[in-house]
């Protein structure tokens, strides 16, 4: 993690999460950079959906909800706030869901949740030709 100097403070160029603790995760610190394409793995149980979508996800979609007036929020759903010491530095959160496609022999992540078509958007606009 790395501080960026820019009128006339440091801010952290990252997500810092100290103390995860939802589900199978335990004390869990983490610190995420913002310029950086992170990839979450580990064997099956290590709590990789925990952290992606009930600790990442749920916290910043919720800091997004707040945001709304109470009238607006009363129609959107709401995630509960995951068990965790402290999340600093995160932005509005959004995941993509898997499809229920037609699976096939050739099928792959990328393509049950159709996070290629995501993938082509990013890639064509940080590529150079």
């Amino acid at each position: 993690m790395r501080a960026v100097k820019g009128e006339g403070r440091e801010r952290v160029a990252g997500i810092v999460i100290r103390g995860a603790a939802q589900h199978n995760l335990a004390g869990f610190d983490l610190a995420i950079g913002f310029d950086t394409l992170t990839v979450i793995s580990g064997v099956s149980g290590s709590g990789k959906s925990s952290l992606a979508f009930d600790t990442l996800y749920a916290e910043g979609q919720r800091r997004y909800v707040e945001t709304f007036s109470p009238y607006v929020r009363q129609f959107l759903e709401r995630l509960p706030r995951p068990k965790v010491e402290a999340i600093e530095h995160i932005p509005a959160a959004l995941a993509i869901q898997p499809s229920r496609g037609i699976k096939g022999s050739r099928s792959t992540v990328g393509t049950l949740t159709a996070i290629n078509d995501y993938l082509k958007l990013v890639f064509a606009r940080a590529g150079e030709a």
